[in-house]
Order: C-alpha cells, then structure tokens, then sequence
C-alpha cells in the first residue's frame, strides 16, 4: 500500500494538468516513490500556483522557513519544482509531469543508478499511460513542427511563428541542453542511432533555470544556429509547442524515441496532429532517385513513384524537410500546406483549444 502522501500527489498532478497528468495505475506510484521521498512529495503538494518564495510555503505548511528553502532548493536540483531569479529573490514554482518533471530528470545528462531506474519507471508508466487512454483517438495538437525555412520555396508565405531563427533572434538568453528523450533511452540500454543528444534549447527564463538547475550551457546567438545546424544533417525534426508567441524551447526530436513523434505515428494519420503547414514538392529534372530523401523521413511518408520521382502521402507527411535537407541534388523544396490553420496565440488560446478538441 502506498504512502498516504502519494495518493495525495496523484490527485495534485491531476489537478495540474499536462500529459501524463497522473493516473491511478501502479506504475504511478512506483514511479513517484523513487522520484520523491515522502517529505518532498508533502512539499509539491503543498505548492501554490504561480511563483511563490520559500517563506510563503514555508507559512502555509507551518513550517520554519529554513527547513522548507533547503527542501525546496533540493527538489529544484532534481528537477521537481522549477526556481528562478526574479529582482535579486529566489522564487520558486511548481511543474508538471510533461511538459516538466518527466523531462527534468533526463535533460542535465547524468547516469547515476536513480536516473537508469527513473528511465525504466517513466517508460513503463508511459506506456501504461497511453495504453489506458486510447491515445490513438483525435486531439488538438499540443506541438508543432517548425520546418526549416531555408528549403521553403520563393513566393511561399512564411510567417514569423515558421523561422527558427526568429525564436534565437528575439531572446538574449539561449540554452542548450541534453535531449530528455534520447538520454533515457540510452540508460534503458536502446539504440538512439547515432543521434546528437546536446540539442534540447531553452529561450529566456527557462533557460536560467536550465543552466541553473538542469546541466545547462548558455549559447551565443552563432552557438545557437550551430546547434540547429547540427540536428537538421542528423534529420531530427524541429518542434516547439503549437502557439505563436512566448515559445519557451526548441527540441530536435527523432522519429524512434521523441514522445511526441512516436505518438504522432501511431496514429491513423499522423500529419493531422504534428506538423508545420508546409510540404515537400520535387524537382523532377534535379531528382536522381537516389532514395536518400526515403530514408530520411522521420514519417516515412515517401515512396518512389513509376517516374522515379518520390510521392508523399500527405496524411503522414509532417512537413520537417527532412527530406529538402538532405538531398544531394537540392531536388526538393517546401511549400505551404493549403488550409492549414495558424496555430494559437498564446497558451490561453492553446488550452481553449486543447479542451475545444477534447470534446470534438
């Protein structure tokens, strides 16, 4: 029988909202077992909305306020609670499990005997996640795909939302740090391909806490573009949550161990929930059917048609370029997507339309 105090925590991760939220299942509280000990889970559910001191929560527990901050200042350090710096005060705010906990715990790259057996305790929870919430049914896509604007072809609209650049242009604070998702398949023994993993970006304040509390390295702006350079020649996928405005990160994400990915091709039609409103069109006088573009595509949403010229399935195609990318004749370019809605503003406007999509 679990602690009491765990079955307070299922009911406090509900409340939060997110993916993997919290279920009443057994991998649950065997996750959450090893993640907090009894008294750290006291102190997440304790937390407040929003950012709060340690003598706030230390006053609403009844608790001295020393006690609590170096209570507090540890779960930061393993990533479950987030803390920041604001005007010369640490404050302090609760996290999801995803976006949040679940990553936190992969993304400084470390190896210790805790994080291999979190590695085993998140996957399994995971999979007994989706298995019970039907996750092949239709939802409002929570991310995006950003397509790599250097293959859109002239006389294509590309908004500001589309250009990764814009997202390092506008923030003084750029971070980089492990990939969550192909770091834990590494301490569960997998294959992550040869795969960069130092690709995970963070923008402004998620960034301070990255750096901060999570193994971080700030980048230059030239840093930055090098990081994106670097994930496009290994054919991982851009992506960032599915809003216009106050993006916090950038994932370069796999077609084998991204969450979001993997979930996305499990579906009957993967495109329709991730992607970036772009496709691929080809050159068929540059195309040599060399077939590196087939095996490139995270979606595998090429095939070789009877005029040796690729044809994408459009229900699978995320519009990555994945494919423009890598093709040594620069035989295929982007375009938009006819139809293809903006996504929302902000995450007021994301959560209307996640709940609007839940009961569609």
């Amino acid at each position: 029988m679990s602690h009491p105090v765990y079955r307070q925590l299922l009911e406090v991760m509900k409340k939060r909202g997110g993916d993997f939220s919290g279920m009443d299942i057994p991998e649950f509280f065997a996750m959450v077992e090893v993640m907090f000990t009894p008294t750290e889970a006291e102190v997440n559910n304790a937390m407040p909305k929003g950012p709060f001191t340690a003598e706030q929560l230390a006053q609403s527990m009844g608790r001295e306020t020393a006690q609590v901050q170096a209570l507090l200042e540890t779960m930061a350090d393993k990533g479950l609670c987030m803390a920041l710096r604001m005007g010369g005060a640490t404050y302090y705010q609760s996290a999801r499990f995803m976006p949040g906990i679940l990553e936190f715990q992969f993304m400084p790259g470390r190896s210790g005997e805790r994080e291999k057996q979190l590695a085993k305790l998140i996957y399994a929870y995971k999979k007994a996640f989706d298995a019970k919430s039907n996750v092949g049914a239709p939802a409002y896509p929570l991310n995006r795909v950003i397509t790599v604007e250097r293959t859109v072809a002239a006389g294509n609209q590309v908004h500001t939302y589309d250009q990764v650049q814009s997202y390092i242009d506008r923030n003084d604070q750029i971070a980089v740090t492990t990939c969550f998702c192909r770091h834990a398949a590494l301490l569960r023994g997998e294959d992550i391909h040869g795969m960069p993993n130092d690709v995970c970006m963070q923008f402004g304040m998620a960034a301070q806490f990255a750096v901060e509390r999570l193994n971080g390295r700030m980048l230059t702006k030239d840093e930055a573009r090098a990081v994106l350079e670097r994930s496009e020649q290994a054919g991982l996928i851009h992506m960032s949550v599915n809003m216009t405005e106050g993006i916090g990160f950038i994932c370069n994400c796999d077609r084998w161990h991204c969450v979001t990915v993997v979930r996305a091709l499990a579906k009957e039609k993967p495109a329709l929930y991730f992607n970036s409103g772009f496709q691929p069109v080809f050159d068929a006088d540059k195309c040599t059917a060399c077939e590196t573009c087939l095996e490139r595509c995270p979606a595998t949403a090429l095939t070789m048609g009877a005029e040796d010229v690729p044809v994408v399935d459009l229900d699978r195609c995320f519009g990555c370029a994945v494919c423009a990318t890598g093709c040594p004749t620069e035989a295929i370019a982007m375009i938009n997507r006819p139809g293809f809605p903006t996504p929302p503003k902000d995450n007021k406007a994301l959560r209307a339309a996640l709940a609007a999509g839940a009961q569609g």
